[in-house]
């Protein structure tokens, strides 16, 4: 078992956090011991990070003290192993939609250091007044307007770094996803500086992750 990043270990072609509440699962995913340390394995084909990470990503952003905006949290499968590796940190959890925010909303009861808001993200000051001092914006939202949604928060909270998985198909069905992802990166550029650029495929198709700061 390797650790690759700050809270992230590699065995094989398989990557894994610490269990930050033993025993339990999250979405049906694997457990596993060794040397008296319990690890989740971290499913690419569920969460994009992790997608992200096996397709190279050379810089991790989230260390043990992160504060973590969370644009798209859905019932908190990425947002869990967010909080196994930012155990003194905070994930701030926005979604929008009430079924998934519900299971969030009990993954939270059990993990101390994330905190569930239900909004609309793309009216952050509905929720300034409860996010404080943000380090990393992750945004993973299937929306036409998915960047500017991005680019308000960033602005709004001032936050050093942020990631967005964009998806293709949602903002424009008819142009080619390559070039979706071209006119997503001018527009990030404007603003940004772009640290990496990774295409998720086979494990998110249609999809790019871009980290930015």
């Amino acid at each position: 078992m390797k650790e690759i990043f700050n809270g992230v270990f590699k065995e094989g072609n398989r990557i894994y956090t610490i269990n930050k509440v033993p025993g339990k699962r999250v979405y049906n995913e694997k457990l596993f011991k060794k040397g008296g340390v319990e690890y989740r394995s971290w499913n690419p084909y569920r969460s994009k990070m992790a997608g992200a990470i096996l397709k190279g990503l050379k810089k991790f952003p989230i260390k043990r003290d992160t504060k973590i905006l969370y644009l798209g949290v859905a019932s908190g499968t990425t947002a869990s192993h967010f909080s196994d590796i930012a155990t003194d940190g905070i994930i701030y959890g926005v979604e929008v939609a009430f079924k998934p925010m519900k299971n969030f909303v009990k993954l939270c009861q059990e993990r101390k250091n994330m905190l569930p808001i239900l909004a609309d993200a793309s009216k952050p000051e509905s929720y300034d007044a409860i996010v404080e001092d943000i380090d990393f914006i992750y945004q993973d939202i299937a929306q036409k307007n998915q960047v500017e949604i991005f680019l308000k928060n960033m602005e709004k909270f001032d936050a050093k770094e942020g990631m967005i998985m964009v998806k293709a198909r949602s903002i424009d069905i008819s142009m080619p996803p390559n070039k979706v992802f071209d006119m997503v990166k001018r527009e990030l550029k404007k603003y940004f500086e772009i640290k990496e650029a990774i295409k998720l495929a086979p494990y998110a198709k249609d999809h790019i992750a871009i980290y930015v700061s």
